[in-house]
């Protein structure tokens, strides 16, 4: 590593840019749902990367009254209030040509005669990054990361042919990730226009979701008992294991709790293949279970049959999600109630018309199940590879 400099992002090749918090900074009544120029909001940059499912913009004329904080391509933003680390890459594949920050953010814009961009960008992502960022990371209630500290992260910077080279082998693995994804989303389209077809043609049996299939819902072992989490081996799923799925599939869980921690949930462990929706802060998100797995209390649980499988009732509950919505409660935050969940009215296909279904729909979630695994170990081995290659304990030509 004898040709390795060691910078700051102070005395870095790069620019740190913050946005337009001046007198023009976008007020309530110039969002629109579309428009000229994208303004970032808080989720729009998540854990991986770029989400656009809920955007905001402003017209050209208000972006022209902005001073500071339009992106340009190969530009990287970093989320640096509230949650404070969040990467995006604003790379050629981002279909807006506009898109400008929220004060919650900065660009890290580096010069590319000295820095590849996508090299960058790992370097972000890499623990030598995240580390620091942690350590310098600053308020309780709102978190924060102002520029001063950001200036003061260091890191190492390789000659630029071995950035090219570093950034190409990790970007590989994320290109196949992306693809990977991409893919999954086309599946799920598809499965879910297959189900749009089914109930457009079949009128079925006219019930309620509380009469043909089974509700149940979780609970949170006491947090004090070590008893019930230390050397736990039994998935235990919270909403936020949800959150950043791409595809309806949970694999894995971030947390795990004992045997006795078990015995704290009613609803014991919930088999392969039981539908979650989460039913509070927030309502909706989706995923059939791929490993046994207890649930905590943010959850409506439903166990399926050969009468109306997961991947009908998957479906179906992405169909009547604003009546889901609809019927919750609550002062603090919104919860659908089991109760209020079961009396839905459902109809339910023949029994002819189902299995038809379900032979059509199997092969695309299960390609996606396959794709999901896959993705799972292109990351682990991107991650395993990143602090090597950032600090040069693994060397490329």
């Amino acid at each position: 590593m004898n040709n390795w400099e060691t910078v700051s992002f102070e005395n870095a090749p790069l620019e740190i840019i913050d946005g337009d918090r001046g007198v023009n900074y976008p007020k309530q009544s110039d969002f629109m749902a579309s428009g000229y120029c994208l303004f970032l909001n808080a989720g729009n940059v998540t854990e991986i990367g770029f989400d656009f499912s809920d955007c905001s913009f402003i017209s050209e004329a208000k972006d022209n009254k902005l001073r500071k904080g339009k992106l340009a391509r190969h530009d990287i933003v970093l989320t640096t209030r509230g949650t404070v680390g969040n990467l995006a890459y604003y790379d050629d594949r981002i279909p807006f040509e506009n898109i400008r920050l929220n004060s919650g953010m900065v660009i890290i814009r580096p010069d590319k005669e000295s820095i590849f961009p996508r090299y960058l960008y790992f370097l972000l992502k890499s623990s030598i990054f995240s580390e620091q960022v942690s350590a310098f990371t600053t308020g309780s209630a709102q978190p924060q990361l102002p520029i001063r500290d950001i200036k003061r992260i260091e890191f190492f910077l390789p000659p630029l042919p071995e950035q090219r080279a570093i950034a190409g082998i990790l970007g590989a693995l994320d290109d196949k990730i992306e693809l990977n994804r991409r893919m999954n989303r086309t599946l799920e389209s598809m499965a879910r226009a297959v189900f749009r077809e089914l109930m457009k043609e079949e009128r079925g049996k006219e019930t309620t979701v509380g009469e043909v299939v089974t509700v149940v819902g979780g609970s949170t072992p006491s947090t004090t008992n070590p008893a019930f989490w230390d050397g736990g081996n039994i998935h235990w799923a919270t909403p936020k294991d949800l959150a950043p799925l791409q595809s309806p599939f949970l694999l894995e869980t971030n947390s795990w709790i004992t045997e006795l921690g078990l015995q704290e949930i009613s609803s014991g462990l919930l088999p392969v293949g039981t539908v979650l929706l989460s039913s509070r802060a927030p309502i909706g998100y989706l995923a059939i279970t791929q490993i046994p797995v207890a649930i905590n209390q943010g959850f409506i649980a439903i166990k399926c049959n050969e009468e109306v499988p997961n991947y009908f009732i998957l479906n179906w509950l992405k169909e009547n999600m604003e009546e889901i919505i609809g019927r919750a409660n609550g002062t603090t935050f919104l919860e659908i109630s089991k109760s209020n969940f079961r009396p839905m009215k459902i109809n339910v296909p023949s029994p002819e018309k189902m299995n038809m279904f379900v032979e059509t729909v199997q092969p695309l979630y299960q390609k996606i199940v396959a794709n999901l695994k896959e993705s799972r170990t292109l990351a682990s081995l991107r991650d395993s590879l990143l602090p090597k290659l950032m600090r040069g304990e693994v060397r490329v030509k």
